[in-house]
């Protein structure tokens, strides 16, 4: 065990974890944490999408020892007032059924908007094409997304 020091949706916390332990993990165990998900375990799937210096990475293949001091943010720090945009537009075009991958999809479109405010429908789609909707959302989640950018009806 070892005591890491992480800046987690914009706080310093401590933490004892094995130097291997996925940040998945340290999240929701350590921290309770739970708006990340666990999908695949594998990187398939994106469900434990987090903010990692503003890229989305996902959280089960990516070690606490590999973290260091940079910033991590939840689902659950994206706003501190509330929804920001990309959960508003989530919700305006009724996006979850299930709801499970929600989090993962949500964190890959906050970063994808964060480095193109105005992105073209093929860059939403690469952006998004590692994340997994088993109820097959993705129209909506398209829509939501180009909502969330500004794109008018």
């Amino acid at each position: 065990m070892a005591l890491f020091k992480l800046n987690v949706n914009g706080t310093s916390k401590s933490v004892d974890a094995e130097p291997d332990m996925p940040l998945l993990w340290v999240l929701r165990d350590l921290m309770n944490l739970n708006g990340t998900k666990y999908g695949c375990g594998i990187g398939a799937c994106g469900a434990c999408m987090v903010l990692v210096d503003g890229v989305s990475q996902r959280s089960c293949q990516l070690a606490v020892s590999e973290v260091g001091s940079k910033k991590i943010t939840t689902i659950e720090g994206l706003s501190k007032s509330g929804l920001n945009k990309v959960q508003k537009a989530w919700i305006e075009h009724d996006v979850p059924q299930c709801g499970f991958c929600q989090t993962g999809q949500i964190i890959s479109a906050v970063s994808l908007l964060s480095k193109t405010p105005r992105p073209t429908e093929a860059q939403i789609r690469e952006a998004m094409d590692g994340n997994l909707c088993r109820c097959g959302t993705y129209n909506r989640i398209l829509e939501a997304v180009k909502s969330a950018a500004g794109w008018s009806k």
